[in-house]
């Protein structure tokens, strides 16, 4: 025996509302069409669920435990219809984020909590990887949006748009011999033993790559997976460090270290988003993507056209 759940809304307006009239007008429905789907539902459930009289019409034993079920029936099929629309419109959903440390550590968190207050029901689902990870996962459908650092090479199948800067900085304990100097070089950087982060990092790959051009190998007393990690290693005099100017001000407050200026033309970074496509985007996912880069509609509808 099928229900049709029309067909207990339909009797749940009639029971309140005391006539077939009454209940049609309200429901947007012929008091005719209304009857008979009364009619077949009583015939469904083979019991009588309404007593017509001349003062109207009230619900019967049976009709009165028909209410109560059919209410909590309709409520949950209202619920879901409002779940949906949230979904359809952005306000529910999971969106899926690789970012790099740096992007975690400076400016996600603050641009993260604006947007969670204007769309609490979101789940962001956030996962650290590095620049050449970030741009494969969002290529390969592992992740809606990246965060990631300009590397250069970008798959086809990926839009990047503007995010922010930033500026690295040299960090030493304060007790090595170069700890007054106002700036140093990448080749002065790689006569000393380095504490980096872990292979494939933005800052690991210019590295290699000056080193590559200098003719001098890149020595890492080791590799890390945090900033922490990197100052507290440095702090220690196990080596230099390189990390974004706004987190190593805030290390250098608390920890044993010093700051020296990075005199590259790689150390001023451009941090980018990434997606594969800009409509293709699921609804609340395209809403982050709005709040992280206002700009992000223009910048995909000009990519995409420049593609034709």
């Amino acid at each position: 025996m099928k229900i049709d759940p029309l067909s207990l809304k339909l009797f749940l307006a009639v029971s309140e509302l005391g006539t077939i009239a009454a209940a049609a007008e309200r429901e947007h429905i012929a008091a005719s069409a209304l009857s008979k789907r009364i009619s077949d539902l009583e015939g469904a459930l083979r019991t009588q669920l309404l007593a017509r009289s001349n003062k109207g019409i009230s619900p019967t034993p049976a009709g009165l435990a028909l209410q109560d079920l059919s209410r909590g029936i309709v409520n949950d099929l209202d619920n879901i219809a409002t779940m949906m629309q949230d979904y359809a419109t952005g306000t529910r959903g999971l969106v899926r984020i690789y970012a790099n440390v740096s992007s975690i550590a400076q400016f996600l968190p603050t641009d993260l909590h604006g947007f969670v207050e204007k769309y609490p029901d979101v789940q962001l689902q956030l996962e650290e990887r590095i620049s050449t990870a970030i741009l494969r996962g969002v290529a390969e459908n592992a992740a809606d949006i990246g965060c990631y650092a300009d590397v250069g090479s970008v798959p086809a199948n990926v839009i990047t748009l503007p995010y922010r800067e930033d500026h690295l900085v040299v960090v030493m304990s304060k007790g090595n011999s170069m700890a007054r100097r106002k700036r140093l070089t990448t080749e002065e950087l790689l006569r000393h033993y380095l504490i980096g982060l872990q292979t494939g990092s933005y800052i690991n790959l210019q590295l290699l790559r000056i080193a590559g051009e200098l003719g001098i190998p890149v020595k890492f007393r080791m590799q890390v997976n945090s900033y922490d990690a990197v100052c507290l290693m440095v702090e220690a005099d196990m080596g230099i460090g390189i990390l974004p100017v706004s987190l190593a001000q805030r290390y250098a407050r608390t920890l044993g270290i010093r700051i020296v200026d990075l005199d590259a033309p790689w150390a001023d970074r451009k941090l980018n988003l990434c997606i594969r496509t800009y409509d293709g985007l699921p609804v609340a996912a395209r809403l982050l993507v709005d709040h992280l880069c206002p700009t992000a509609a223009a910048i995909a509808a000009a990519t995409a056209k420049g593609a034709t």
